[in-house]
């Protein structure tokens, strides 16, 4: 009992200690871990606005104005963190806003 007992501490220990080193990290970096987190969830959501940019032309305008709400916060969250981190996700982002500058000229053109 008392082994099984010191290899759960020893676990305990060890997943703090990787918790304590990431966040050591992202500080590091500059970051707040709030902002870190925001970007993870922004980058999911970059995937799903890309596929969206792909046929936008073809969104009712709700759903165009739900693009451009998101977008808007994928842009937020991928403004708070160095652009190091993105340099892969970057094509996507900029056929996104290249998409949400698009929606935005017909909307102000229709208004």
């Amino acid at each position: 009992m008392s082994a099984a007992l010191m290899i759960i501490v020893m676990l305990l220990v060890i997943i703090f200690a990787l918790v304590a080193f990431a966040v050591a990290q992202i500080r590091m970096a500059g970051m707040k871990v709030k902002d870190f987190m925001s970007f993870i969830k922004a980058n999911e959501m970059l995937n799903k606005l890309y596929a969206f940019s792909k046929k936008y032309e073809k969104l009712s305008t709700n759903e165009q104005l739900i693009f451009l709400k998101e977008a808007e916060r994928v842009f937020e969250a991928f403004d708070k963190v160095p652009d190091a981190l993105w340099e892969e996700e970057y094509q996507k982002y900029m056929d996104v806003l290249t998409t949400y500058k698009d929606i935005k000229i017909v909307r102000w053109e229709s208004s």
